[in-house]
């Protein structure tokens, strides 16, 4: 079985005379990602391969995450094709990812959302900022993930912590 876990940056700050790529994370992202980095190491096991979008808010949050979990930010892998991703382009990322069984990708909506209703047949409106939905599917390899094979394991969403 494979985990899948789709995270949502954090809040972002819009104080700064920025491109979008640059926006960093705004005081209630620091806080709301350490907040759920903490709740993830408590409730579910760390993934083994981070995957992240270039932008620095998404970027920002994996390594954070990686704190909370106690896992070397070295382990992240930047990955252009999440900026700004359709659930298509997720769905090609996680094909590409060497074997592992818990998966952890970094990135941004509305193609967050629309991924996570499309791998285990959900209907989410909005998978809000920092809110992270683990899917697991029963499959070999990540080659072999297609869209409405997933179950959902959880969500969790700063509001709800």
């Amino acid at each position: 079985m494979k985990t899948l876990y789709l995270i949502r940056h954090a809040k972002s700050s819009w104080s700064f005379d920025l491109q979008d790529h640059d926006r960093p994370l705004g005081k209630r992202g620091r806080k709301d990602v350490i907040k759920m980095g903490k709740h993830l190491a408590a409730h579910q096991a760390p993934p083994e391969v981070f995957i992240s979008s270039t932008a620095s808010r998404a970027f920002y949050t994996a390594l954070h995450i990686c704190d909370q979990l106690d896992v070397d930010e070295g382990n992240i892998r930047l990955d252009k094709n999440l900026y700004h991703a359709g659930a298509q382009e997720i769905l090609e990322v996680v094909r590409k990812t060497p074997n592992c069984e818990r998966l952890a990708i970094f990135g941004h909506n509305p193609g967050f959302t629309s991924a996570a209703n499309a791998f285990a047949n959900l209907n989410f409106d909005n998978v809000p900022t920092c809110g992270i939905v683990g899917i697991n599917f029963q499959v070999k390899y990540w080659k072999d993930v297609q869209f409405g094979q997933g179950l959902l394991s959880f969500f969790y969403f700063p509001k709800e912590i």
